[in-house]
């Protein structure tokens, strides 16, 4: 799933990180809207039923069990999710609303009926026939691990989560020495999460808080490395221009965000920010020279594929 279609905005901090596994039971009240007008589709509290997950049982609405493994226990938060994300959104609501009534009163939807006769509720069946981006806002009420987990591994104070982040980096660049990308941003994305309930305590950009980003921009290139690795280009342009927002001559986040910007051919960032890394550091300047001789051979061969096509048009 690619994570950078889903933005965050904390709305209250909680109060406990947990580091969750296959297994991890979740309790949550949330609210369903949709971007494009504000209406609200689902509200749990107004059921005054929260809803249970529990984690790697394959429900069907992915984006859930993401959202909740960002959150800390009694936070608050808002998340906008792209639309592609959220094609099972409508049977998903459907089955919950439907649960919440006498069995007589269900309607089972296969193909025909829902040609014929839609979901059952208006709201969602214009949401089936025309989907949009959606924002769900989650309170994250409790979570229960499962019997076989090391408590002590996410019971921690601040000093222990600083000590964890770093036992979390290590751990994340041994699984990135032995090709394990998965394991590697998963490992480098729990040490994000606990760095950034730490930041949440402190004012933007005080001391404290510069302090923790040091301890976080590490995470953020080793992060960005993975996913170029994997070619998912734009997390890894997000996570260097994070770096790069308050360190902006790091060498290695300019480099790593052009061949980002490569990637994703971006060509004239690629350029700029190559030539930048290069200024700021001269043994790079063999790695630069290769890379803009791509990118002008790159785009040598857009021109040409554009003049082609042009002149196609006007024959």
């Amino acid at each position: 799933m690619d994570e950078a279609l889903i933005k965050k905005e904390c709305i209250h901090p909680g109060d406990a990180f947990i580091q969750m596994k296959p297994g991890t039971r979740v309790n949550f009240h949330y609210q369903t809207k949709k971007c494009t007008d504000g209406k609200v589709l689902d509200d749990s509290r107004k059921e005054q039923k929260p809803m249970e997950l529990v984690l790697g049982k394959q429900f069907k609405l992915e984006v859930w069990e993401v959202i909740v493994q960002k959150m800390a226990v009694r936070e608050v938060a808002k998340f906008t999710v792209d639309k592609s994300l959220l094609p099972q959104y409508p049977f998903i609501a459907k089955t919950i609303r439907d649960s919440r009534k006498p069995a007589e009163k269900r309607k089972h939807v296969c193909g025909m009926t829902l040609q014929n006769e839609g979901l059952g509720y208006e709201d969602l069946d214009e949401l089936f026939k025309n989907p949009c981006d959606l924002e769900f806002t989650f309170e994250l009420l409790s979570v229960e691990l499962p019997e076989d987990y090391e408590k002590e591994s996410w019971q921690l104070n601040e000093d222990e989560k600083v000590k964890s982040v770093g036992v979390l980096r290590e751990k994340g660049n041994q699984q990135f020495k032995e090709g394990h990308l998965d394991q590697a941003m998963n490992s480098y994305t729990q040490a994000l999460g606990m760095i950034e309930q730490l930041m949440l305590r402190e004012k933007p950009e005080d001391e404290d808080w510069m302090e923790l980003f040091n301890m976080k921009k590490p995470l953020l290139l080793n992060y960005s490395q993975c996913k170029l690795n994997v070619k998912d280009y734009y997390p890894a342009i997000e996570h260097c221009s994070e770096v790069l927002k308050y360190d902006p001559d790091n060498v290695k986040a300019l480099f790593r965000r052009a061949k980002a910007h490569l990637g994703a051919w971006n060509l004239d960032q690629a350029r700029e920010d190559f030539k930048r890394a290069a200024e700021l550091d001269a043994s790079v300047k063999t790695a630069v020279t290769k890379e803009l001789k791509c990118i002008e051979e790159l785009q040598k061969s857009k021109d040409d594929a554009d003049k082609e096509r042009y002149k196609n048009l006007f024959n």
